[in-house]
């Protein structure tokens, strides 16, 4: 069936929706409020020590707590206390920060606690720090840990795997410190202003219990046992994920302060100010990764809540970046937000063919980014949702800078062919292809998804390669499959997508250090200067001295092209009239909490 007839289809069945839906009584004031919506994506697990995707990090961090959180309505991002009781207490030399949490918290029932309450203590955060640095775990998030270099626990670490022994939880660490039932100590290497940050992501450093962990073992990622809003009440994997309000969680009312200028948030805002938090009941999360099936879902009243409308259904559903009218006349709400990230592909540091540091390897990463067209991709594939990338941060974050600019943007055939043929890129055997410098066959390897949007995003990659006489080939698998080989470093291309986790944007530069290798630096990328200034600018408060080495430190990731970026997308989220409170914030995730489904709007 031709794009245009589907698009056709879905804007009848939209017509269709609205008029079924004025037939149809409201439900009851007093039936359950209930979230429903779809991941585009497969989750792969919710154990904060082993997880990193965007879909199974949502999912934890309504789970979880860690101990700050941000305002949900608050514009700029603000971090405020969650289960702590203030944001911590940071000593002059900004290298030891003191938390201080709650009393009377508690985790959610579960059988391990064999029916007795069980209070969250500081114990349980430094349990849960310490999870990230145990080998078996192999935590995708252990960069960030340790490039803040909490005393102690990189060495212990690195003892047991030499020693070959399991890793010693039960071993006191100078940079990890109880100080009673509900204070602890974290002291790092050198000053770290933006550390504290780490602790806003439940998803990342939520609490967990030891005693759980323990009795669960390798099924931990299939039973999350934390102290948040929330309950994981049952898991189809890659099918379908219900959550349910958590019955014991704490008292905590909604007490927003949105932006003054935001009309529409100040009425949210005071529409819902003093309700006991979660507002929903429950929340059904199912599983669709083809974007038709996602877009007709919500269309036909089946969700309630499109996160993020398919690129492809943009010029029907917001022409000009509006609500259509015929789905405004149905009540539905569109909230457009920039998305704090930015796409790319990585080309591995380490692969024989395409990696290296020499100046033909170099060549021919930065000729195959200038042969890829970025304006096509978000023109055809983004559908103009997305503004183009002159480096791999994007805007709102430290470090980014609007007057920057960089080849990262540009597209040009021409010189990617004279950079190939001025670096040995020849074809050799005649069979116009492209061979390595040496004479050997070249041929890359793009590794990508079998969804509709990948394999757009394939088509121009395969036209790049043969602007300029390179053969690509594509290793199509699922993500969760993609993600795992990527981080052993199988892979040797591969195109993502990485989104910020607060205000400070060197989260991004995370992807180019060196030490970060298997984990949020899957390229592989390490270069002495670029690794030297990253920790640099990692003890140096913001400002202007902070912000030149960035600057330089973007101009490496350009000239050694590590990395295409093309470009940091724009979100649209549709909602029908029953959902009440919804806001994209930048780097919070669990926004179920304020989020309210009313059930006498319901069709």
């Amino acid at each position: 069936m031709k794009r245009s007839v589907l698009l056709a289809l879905a804007t009848s069945l939209a017509l269709a929706w609205g008029t079924g839906s004025a037939q149809t009584p409201p439900a009851s004031a007093d039936a359950p409020r209930v979230l429903r919506y779809a991941f585009p994506v497969a989750e792969t697990g919710f154990d904060p020590a082993q997880i990193s995707d965007l879909y199974s990090r949502t999912v934890a961090a309504a789970i979880f707590d860690a101990p700050l959180t941000y305002a949900y309505l608050a514009r700029p991002a603000q971090a405020v206390p969650n289960t702590a009781v203030a944001l911590p207490e940071i000593s002059n030399d900004g290298t030891t920060f003191t938390f201080r949490i709650r009393q009377g918290i508690f985790f959610q029932d579960d059988p391990v606690f064999q029916g007795k309450p069980r209070e969250l203590t500081a114990a349980d955060y430094l349990y849960a720090i310490k999870r990230h640095y145990d080998p078996k775990y192999k935590s995708p998030n252990l960069f960030q840990l340790e490039n803040a270099g909490i005393l102690g626990l990189s060495e212990l670490r690195k003892r047991l795997i030499d020693e070959k022994k399991p890793f010693d939880y039960d071993t006191e660490v100078e940079g990890l410190k109880l100080l009673d039932r509900y204070s602890f100590q974290v002291r790092i290497k050198a000053p770290a202003p933006r550390f504290y940050y780490l602790f806003t992501d439940g998803a990342v450093m939520g609490a967990v219990a030891r005693e759980v962990v323990e009795h669960y073992g390798d099924a931990i990622m299939a039973h999350p046992v934390g102290t948040g809003p929330f309950v994981l009440k049952s898991w189809r994997r890659s099918s379908k994920i219900v959550l349910e309000r958590n019955p014991g969680y704490r008292e905590v009312r909604y007490a927003e302060q949105p932006p003054a200028d935001d009309a529409e948030a100040v009425a949210m805002a005071q529409r819902l100010d003093g309700r006991k938090l979660p507002l929903l009941d429950r929340v059904e999360i199912s599983i669709i990764e083809e974007q038709q099936p996602r877009w007709l879902a919500f269309l036909n009243g089946e969700h309630d809540f499109l996160d993020r409308l398919p690129n492809e259904f943009a010029p029907n559903a917001i022409p000009h970046n509006r609500l259509a009218p015929n789905l405004a006349k149905q009540g539905m709400q569109m909230v457009r937000t920039p998305l704090v990230d930015a796409t790319l592909s990585y080309f591995a540091m380490e692969n024989p063919v395409i990696g290296g540091y020499t100046p033909d390897k170099v060549a021919f990463r930065r000729a195959m980014s200038l042969a890829y067209d970025g304006q096509a991709e978000i023109a055809l594939v983004r559908l103009g949702q997305a503004v183009p990338a002159q480096s791999v941060i994007p805007p709102l974050l430290s470090g980014y800078d609007p007057a920057f600019k960089s080849e990262m943007s540009e597209h040009s055939v021409a010189k990617a062919n004279a950079l190939l043929d001025l670096y040995g890129w020849h074809d050799k055997d005649g069979d116009g292809w492209r061979d390595q410098p040496d004479g050997s066959p070249l041929l890359v390897e793009y590794s990508s998804q079998p969804d509709q949007q990948s394999r757009k995003l394939q088509e121009l990659w395969r036209k790049a390669g043969e602007a300029v006489r390179v053969r690509i080939t594509f290793k199509i698998a699922k993500w969760p499959e993609q993600l795992k080989a990527s981080r052993a470093g199988k892979l040797m291309m591969w195109g993502v997508a990485w989104g910020g986790v607060s205000p400070d944007g060197s989260y991004f530069l995370d992807l180019l250090y060196g030490p970060n290798k298997g984990q949020a630096n899957h390229a592989r990328f390490d270069l002495p200067e670029f690794n030297d200034l990253y920790r640099q600018q990692n003890v140096m408060p913001d400002g202007p001295e902070r912000e030149a080495i960035i600057q330089r430190m973007k101009r490496l990731s350009v000239a050694y092209a590590p990395y295409k970026v093309t470009g940091h997308r724009v979100a649209t989220d549709l909602m029908h009239a029953p959902v009440v409170g919804y806001r994209r914030h930048p780097f919070l995730r669990d926004f179920f909490r304020y989020v309210d489904v009313d059930p006498a709007l319901q069709p």
